[in-house]
């Protein structure tokens, strides 16, 4: 689940669109995952050819990953154990036809 917050001051009026069942806004979701105000920036979504032209659409806002990421599961000391029995039995195998 991801939250976003926007600035609906930013947004360029001129790039509302009437769909069938409202008024849409083309956005894009960016990755930034060193960000200093969350996981992704938004942004106004522009044409190929601007963004071919070097223009960038305008930020307007953030998004935070609310879904934690599972935890890895912690060894178990058996495990750590059965785990360095069978590199020490590989190790010392001599039995190996190769």
């Amino acid at each position: 689940m991801i939250e976003i917050k926007i600035d609906v001051k930013k947004i360029d009026k001129s790039r509302l669109y009437q769909g069938k069942q409202g008024t849409y806004l083309t956005a894009v979701l960016i990755p930034t995952p060193d960000g200093k105000y969350g996981d992704f920036m938004i942004v106004e979504g522009i044409t190929k050819e601007e963004r071919e032209a070097g223009k960038k659409g305008t930020i307007l806002g953030n998004g935070k990953n609310l879904t934690k990421k599972p935890a890895e599961p912690p060894v178990s000391d058996y495990q750590k154990a059965n785990d360095a029995a069978i590199e020490k039995a590989l190790e010392t195998n001599d039995d190996l036809p190769f």
